[in-house]
Formats: C-alpha cells, structure tokens, sequence
C-alpha cells in the first residue's frame, strides 16, 4: 500500500506535499497531484502539510473517495491526463 491523493485536491494542488516527498513520488496532472503507488515508501511526509487534507494512506480514504486509490495507480498508466474520476468532478470557481 502506499499513500493517495483524493477528491480535496481537484482544482488545489498546493504542491506542498511534492517539497517535503524525500523520494519525488507525486506527480501533477491537470487538475490533481497524484502519489505513485510503486515509489511511495509511506513514509507519511506528505500528510501533514496538505492544507486541504487530501492525502491518506490507502487503506483509509474515506469511502465516498474509494475511487482515488486507484485513480492514483492508473493515472501513471497515461502519465499527465487525469484519471476520469478526476476529469469528472465539478470545476471549482476561482481555480
């Protein structure tokens, strides 16, 4: 298991998380970061500083979320086009 990036990020990404990862595992699509479930090393780093509260350890997402967990894996599938359950969520105003 590894960490994921879930629906509070869509239209955010603060980036915070990318400047404390000690092994450069999230990447940036369009619209949401993503954790690569290979590179991760759960080391938690990254939790804490999302100002959103959008990281969790997979395990744990949230159930309305469940669909992260694997948006994040196939996003590197076709690495820099948003997994469709991002691409489907509403565009929040001011992003």
């Amino acid at each position: 298991m590894s960490y994921v990036i879930a629906q509070p990020c869509v239209d955010v990404k603060d980036k915070a998380c990318i400047d404390e990862c000690p092994v450069d595992c999230i990447y940036e699509g369009e619209r949401s970061l993503y954790i690569h479930p290979s590179e991760c090393v759960d080391c938690g780093a990254c939790d804490p500083v999302c100002p959103v509260e959008a990281i969790y350890y997979a395990e744990d997402v949230p159930d309305e979320w469940a669909d992260y967990v694997r948006a994040n894996a196939e996003f590197f599938e076709d690495v820099g086009r948003d997994h469709p359950v991002v691409i489907a969520e509403p565009v929040r105003v001011g992003s």
